[in-house]
């Protein structure tokens, strides 16, 4: 049976009282209910370090799937993705595959996974990139690293080196994203940037740069320089770990 607005997977509001108390005795309350309780007062009290990933996806589900056990569906979704930051990068079709997890629960997911995303840019706008650099990384790790299609993205820095805009530019394939240096520097140019970071991931996960990406970025350098915009770097993203071109003196 389909769900609307009114009528999802999720449910509404099942812990308040019901209208009865001489029913509400009458009832016997889910297993689970007890189970949240404690776990809530765990996590008040030690803090997150003190759970394992599929204890703070409880946390999380037990406000988008209030009906319900949740831990088989934590357990599920872990299984099926691997880490909690997957499960956050997934797309909403495959979280939609997992039991348990239907079109609201996967909306509220990637609801969850933007306002995560959103944080991590927070930290490091308008501030001096190249002394933030693993702030950086985590927040293009955050935006990147799950994406299913190359996703070509490109941070603008003002002359203090402070970000001024992060921009995906191009999305691609699942191994290809076609890069245009002069549209590069022209939105450079749009935004008085006078420095530039490219990033882009790799789905396959492995972030060792290509023959192709190396000799795009190199366009991307000399048709940047006459211009005076400096490319400080080129990111690129694996689901395990990145790539830094400069650091590996490809640039």
């Amino acid at each position: 049976m389909g769900t609307t607005s009114d009528d999802d997977e999720r449910g509404f509001f099942p812990e308040r009282p019901t209208k009865s108390l001489a029913k509400a005795k009458s009832v016997e309350k889910p297993h689970y209910l007890g189970h949240r309780d404690r776990l809530r007062q765990r996590f008040a009290a030690a803090g997150s370090d003190a759970l394992p990933d599929y204890e703070l996806l409880e946390l999380l589900l037990f406000r988008l799937i209030p009906r319900a056990d949740t831990k088989p569906v934590a357990k599920a979704l872990l299984a099926r993705f691997g880490t909690l930051a997957e499960v956050l990068g997934a797309p909403g079709a495959r979280l939609e595959e997992v039991g348990g997890i239907g079109p609201a629960v996967a909306l509220d997911l990637k609801i969850v996974a933007a306002t995560a995303q959103r944080a991590a840019r927070s930290e490091i706008k308008g501030r001096e990139v190249l002394s933030s650099w693993t702030q950086v990384l985590g927040y293009c790790r955050s935006v990147m690293a799950f994406e299913e299609r190359e996703q070509f993205r490109i941070l603008f820095l003002d002359k203090k080196n402070a970000l001024i805009a992060d921009e995906v530019q191009q999305v691609g394939t699942v191994d290809h994203t076609p890069v245009y240096p002069r549209e590069v520097v022209k939105r450079a140019l749009e935004l008085s940037a006078t420095a530039i970071i490219l990033a882009h991931n790799h789905p396959s996960g492995d972030p060792t740069p290509s023959r192709a990406d190396i000799e795009m970025t190199k366009l991307v350098i000399e048709t940047a320089k006459p211009l005076g915009i400096a490319v400080h770097d080129h990111i690129i993203i694996g689901k395990k770990g990145h790539a830094s071109m400069k650091g590996l003196l490809l640039i």
